[in-house]
């Protein structure tokens, strides 16, 4: 069997090639333990000096976590994971490994509340600059890539926006101007596609979400594609791990220099919650997926909505794109994710809309197994200016929806219901 090119779901509870677990257990062992001893003076400083593989600290590698990484990595066909203590450390550590003072990189407008935060309000304090430019406008990356640019970075699908863009083209101007493409795939997931195929170098995934789908741990991930060399003449701080480590640099100058010290490691007991997750992931994503597309007509059909944003509907202006980009996978045709969004005439129609649901957890996260609602403007950007709200197309009637796996007629009526009450006064 070549191992190469193994289904999803026997990656998720297999893993690549089949580990064989100690006792014979059929879920990971939690390795709860902060160190690891070793029978001599001499076989731990072999360890400590990479002449020999080991386990040292828990902060630096763990089993546990270090299943969860070549399981993730074989989703990806990747070189290599690192996983992280959350989605935001995940694309902190993936970003510094690359980023120092002085340096520009970037981004399209259409981005999580926090990334957007961590990019403009801390990044902006070590000299790291930001660009923002239209997430979907091509004519914009050719325009904003200078020789200060050392990444571009994305969202697959966005979050709130709902965006996607031509992934291909992007990496293609990107490629042209010697810089890679980092990607938080948490929305799309690897279940709609491999961002490798498309020309990504760094995938980044806040694994809480749908990876893990059961809203009971948090963490994130850093898949390297293997794609792309970080030159010393434009990255003259990878020169020495280039040097020692090769294709390999990336990973162990992120692991080494930026995951290490910074300390934001993924403690073994949320590993177990995330591999546990993890089995049942393809399945989910199908039913995830099938529910959304069914919500989405339902609500573009109401008199009461104004807008639904979901790249599965033929209307959307993203539809050909998502179709291209998520369909290759799929026998049956493309899946186009369990996030959807639309807009209802006001804040006080939303709230009483969002308040009207009988089968919705209100609460800040996506990807769960349950159906979860948010009124973003007032809660993940509550902060924000009204022209950021803008930026990142957070209006105050906007709802946001993670569609669970609950029965979908049982939703449908659901979401029916509470839309008679939305315009009721």
């Amino acid at each position: 069997m070549n191992v190469s090119n193994l289904p999803e779901d026997i990656i998720c509870l297999y893993g690549k090639t089949g580990e064989f677990l100690p006792f014979g257990a059929t879920s990971m062992p939690v390795v709860q333990s902060t160190a690891f001893e070793y029978g001599s003076a001499e076989e731990i400083e072999q360890v400590f000096r990479q002449r020999k593989f080991g386990y040292l600290y828990s902060r630096i590698s763990n089993p546990t976590v270090s299943i969860l990484e070549e399981r993730l990595t074989s989703l990806e066909n990747g070189l290599g994971t690192l996983v992280t203590s959350s989605g935001m450390s995940a694309i902190t550590v993936a970003l510094l490994t690359v980023l120092k003072q002085g340096d520009e990189f970037v981004s399209g407008n259409s981005l999580f509340g926090g990334t957007y935060s961590l990019f403009t309000d801390v990044f902006s304090r070590f000299g790291i600059r930001v660009v923002f430019v239209e997430t979907t406008n091509l004519d914009d990356y050719k325009k904003a890539i200078t020789e200060k640019t050392k990444l571009v970075f994305l969202e697959t699908i966005g979050n709130p926006k709902m965006d996607v863009p031509d992934m291909q083209a992007i990496s293609k101007i990107a490629h042209a101007f010697e810089v890679p493409v980092f990607l938080d795939n948490t929305v799309a997931t690897p279940h709609l596609w491999k961002a490798k195929d498309f020309g990504v170098d760094v995938i980044i995934h806040s694994v809480s979400k749908w990876l893990n789908g059961n809203g009971n741990a948090i963490g994130g991930s850093v898949t390297d594609a293997g794609s792309f060399t970080f030159s010393e003449n434009k990255y003259p701080d990878f020169a020495l791990f280039n040097k020692k480590f090769g294709k390999l640099a990336f990973l162990a100058k992120m692991r080494k220099e930026t995951f290490v010290n910074m300390g934001v490691c993924l403690g073994p007991h949320n590993a177990f919650l995330q591999l546990l997750g993890l089995e049942t992931f393809p399945i989910r994503m199908e039913k995830h997926c099938s529910n959304a597309l069914a919500l989405a007509k339902l609500l573009a059909a109401s008199p009461k909505v104004k807008q639904v944003r979901y790249p599965g509907l033929e209307t959307s202006q993203h539809h050909a794109v998502a179709k291209k980009q998520f369909s290759n996978y799929k026998a049956a045709g493309a899946n186009f994710g369990g996030m959807l969004c639309f807009e209802l005439i006001s804040k006080e129609a939303a709230f009483r809309f969002i308040n009207a649901l009988k089968f919705c957890k209100k609460l800040a996260n996506i990807g769960d197994v349950r159906t979860l609602v948010l009124h973003p403007s007032s809660t993940i950007y509550c902060e924000m200016s009204q022209e950021q709200k803008t930026l990142m197309g957070v209006s105050e009637g906007l709802v946001r929806i993670s569609v669970g796996l609950e029965n979908i007629e049982t939703l449908q009526e659901d979401f029916l219901q509470a839309l008679k009450k939305s315009h009721s006064q």
